[in-house]
């Protein structure tokens, strides 16, 4: 097979919410769910939540976030570069945005974004 990545597991998987504090309600009041991170992003917040024990999250991000799968990586750049070299569709380059881990999306061949995010 081709190159290796840094991918070490599904780290968050976006769905899109209307009000993220009744959202928040919901999947930490009603479903029991503990809350993982709330911080501030862009013009919103960027919310993941969990079942206890779950290293998986769901984030609930507000309209105009890219919803879908958040792959974890320990190393954004050099995964970047492995699979921009492998002919693999990503972005053009890292996104970093202050307080946010580095990022970048890529296609796979059947158009599907997928998301990057260096978690350490």
């Amino acid at each position: 097979m081709g190159s290796t990545t840094r991918i070490t597991g599904v780290g968050t998987v976006g769905v899109p919410v209307t009000d993220q504090d009744r959202a928040l309600e919901f999947y930490v009041g009603k479903l029991g769910f503990e809350k993982r991170r709330d911080m501030p992003f862009g013009p919103g917040r960027w919310i993941e939540v969990a079942p206890p024990g779950s290293p998986t999250t769901i984030a609930l991000v507000p309209a105009g976030v890219p919803t879908g799968i958040r792959l974890a990586t320990s190393d954004a750049t050099a995964d970047h570069t492995t699979l921009q070299s492998g002919g693999v569709d990503v972005d053009p380059e890292v996104m970093r945005i202050p307080d946010a881990p580095a990022m970048f999306s890529l296609r796979d061949p059947d158009g599907n974004t997928l998301i990057l995010v260096e978690w350490t």
